[in-house]
């Protein structure tokens, strides 16, 4: 856990790009939002590993987006629900429920289809949130924060072992 957590700072205070990070917290945003054992969260994780997006700000977000989840499920149902529902896209389901892949995907369920949906709405936001939030971390909070006496005590503790051993 504190790896982790050295590691998040790490990445809060190195030259990453802001968008990069932003990205990471998108993506775990996905598969948190999203039930777990879904072929798009592969895709999600392939993606994650191809773009090199930061870990443990992917790992954290995805446990932050998971609690959220739990809560949202009834939201995540509902829009499911109505987007299933369309009759308009009943021959779209249909063909697509069809193929090996249509059902490997379980688009048919009402809070994969709602959690996938309303993540793609929220997506933009949640990128501009995080690059908006890093950015003004190391604009603003970083040297203040640096100068508070308990990160002083932190400074002398083995969570500021770890974090320098992961520097260099």
């Amino acid at each position: 856990m504190l790896t982790i957590l050295a590691k998040l700072l790490k990445a809060l205070n190195s030259e990453t790009s802001p968008w990069a990070l932003a990205l990471a917290v998108v993506l775990g945003m996905f598969i948190g939002l999203t039930p777990l054992w879904r072929i798009h969260n592969l895709i999600i994780i392939l993606a994650a590993l191809i773009f090199r997006v930061n870990l443990s700000l992917f790992l954290v977000s995805f446990g932050v987006f998971s609690g959220i989840a739990y809560l949202l499920d009834p939201v995540f149902h509902d829009i499911g629900l109505s987007i299933l529902n369309a009759s308009s896209w009943q021959g779209i389901y249909e063909a697509a429920y069809a193929s090996a892949v249509g059902r490997l995907s379980m688009f048919n369920h009402t809070i994969t289809m709602g959690s996938i949906i309303f993540s793609l709405l929220a997506a933009p936001f949640v990128a501009a949130i995080s690059y908006f939030v890093v950015a003004n971390y190391r604009k603003r909070i970083q040297k203040a924060f640096m100068k508070l006496r308990v990160v002083q005590i932190i400074k002398g503790s083995r969570f500021w072992q770890i974090y320098t051993s992961l520097r260099g």
